[in-house]
């Protein structure tokens, strides 16, 4: 039965509200050690305290995580593609074990460069005023390095490729689309800033992550559309070039062969004439 008018746009909303929640419970639920240790970090509300379960975090991110996220991008992938319909549990958990490794093996990447871009800053930090500029230099990698994380797991849901060729080109992408990557980080940022401002993290619980992979996602496959647009247009371009120069190499080997026959014909024409004239003699 399909509703229609108001109804119908309040079974669709609806609909996205429990889709998004679902997902945002299973992401949280399959993550279940880091954000136990991060709410224990927060809710002791003193430094040394949260910096004791950094290593922890950095630790179980890779293995918890890390996965979870990509299971949660693939079923996003889903989503933006048209497949609103998709079994929920089913998708998430097949993203789960299909990317497991993948995931793990970028989440470890991913977090040895952050904690040396850490590490480097609060070093340079302290350092004196000549070196203390090295530090912003560490912030800003720090926001490409977030932002490429975000179309890592774009790319690692939507194409197959080698671990190597999905971090490098999550690099690329981000480094390739300022514009674009600046609208993601800006967006996202507002997305997690609201969350964890309003409404007691209950946007937390049922939205947040699910809000970001599907917007994260759609922000991703945009721009991966607009670069396949490009390269078809080349690609087209160059084929179309190519058939110009074959069909200017036939004409000009035409023109050649005609020639060709057209000295032969003269060559028989003289020959013939000298022949009359010995004749003649």
């Amino acid at each position: 039965m399909e509703f229609k008018g108001v109804m119908g746009g309040l079974y669709r909303i609806s609909e996205w509200i429990m889709r998004l929640s679902v997902i945002n419970l299973l992401w949280m639920l399959c993550s279940i050690p880091v954000f136990f240790f991060l709410f224990m970090g927060m809710v002791s509300q003193t430094e040394d305290a949260l910096k004791a379960t950094l290593p922890i975090l950095a630790i179980l991110a890779p293995f918890t995580l890390f996965p979870a996220t990509t299971a949660m991008f693939a079923v996003a992938r889903k989503w933006v593609t048209g497949e609103e319909d998709v079994p929920l549990l089913k998708t998430f958990f097949r993203g789960y074990k299909e990317n497991y490794l993948q995931s793990m093996i970028g989440g470890i990447f991913f977090v040895l460069i952050f904690v040396i871009i850490g590490v480097n800053y609060f070093f340079y930090l302290k350092q004196g005023s000549s070196l203390r500029v090295l530090a912003v230099l560490f912030i800003a990698f720090t926001v490409i390095m977030m932002i490429a994380l975000f179309n890592f797991f774009s790319i690692l849901v939507h194409l197959h490729m080698k671990i190597t060729q999905i971090v490098k080109n999550s690099i690329l992408i981000t480094i390739g689309n300022p514009i674009n990557s600046i609208v993601l980080l800006i967006c996202n940022a507002v997305i997690v800033y609201i969350c964890l401002t309003k409404f007691n993290f209950f946007l937390v619980v049922f939205f947040m992550g699910s809000i970001v992979a599907t917007f994260s996602f759609w922000q991703f496959n945009r721009s991966f559309t607009k670069l396949q647009t490009k390269q078809q247009e080349l690609e087209e371009k160059e084929q179309q070039r190519l058939a110009e120069e074959q069909e200017a190499s036939e004409m000009d080997a035409d023109s050649h062969s005609e020639k060709s026959e057209d000295e032969d014909a003269t060559a028989i024409n003289l020959n013939k004439k000298s022949e009359n004239e010995k004749t003649i003699e």
